[in-house]
C-alpha cells in the first residue's frame, strides 16, 4: 500500500511541480525513470498479490489487484504523458484497494 501511495504521491508531485515552478521536468517526469519504477512496482505488486491470493485465498482482492496490475501493465505499453500517468493512478489505486480489502478481512 505504502508503494502505491507513493507512486501515486510522484505521479501528482511531478504535473504540479512543473506546472507550478516550471522546472523539475528533465528529471522528475524523465520516461525512462517512469518506465523502471512502474517495472519494479508491478514486480513487487505481483509477487504481494500471489502471496496475499495463497495467504488470504479470497477471490475479490486478488481479482481487483490483478485488474489493477493490468492498468499498471496498460502504463507500461502506451506513450509517456497523462495516458500513462492515469493508467499508472488507476493501476496503484486498485492494488491498494486489494491491499484494503485484504487488511479489513484479516480484522
Amino acid at each position: 500500500m505504502l508503494l502505491s501511495g507513493l507512486c501515486a504521491l510522484h505521479c501528482v508531485s511531478g504535473i504540479v511541480l512543473v506546472a507550478v515552478l516550471g522546472m523539475g521536468g528533465g528529471i522528475l517526469l524523465d520516461p525512462i525513470i517512469h518506465r523502471v519504477g512502474l517495472a519494479i512496482a508491478a514486480l513487487i505488486a505481483a509477487v504481494a498479490i500471489g502471496i496475499g491470493a495463497l495467504r488470504h485465498r479470497r477471490a475479490l482482492p486478488f481479482v481487483v489487484a490483478m485488474t489493477g496490475l493490468s492498468f499498471m501493465g496498460g502504463a507500461l505499453a502506451v506513450p509517456h504523458g497523462m495516458e500513462e500517468a492515469v493508467l499508472t493512478i488507476i493501476g496503484v489505486s486498485l492494488v491498494a484497494l486489494a491491499h484494503f480489502l485484504n487488511l479489513r478481512h484479516k480484522h
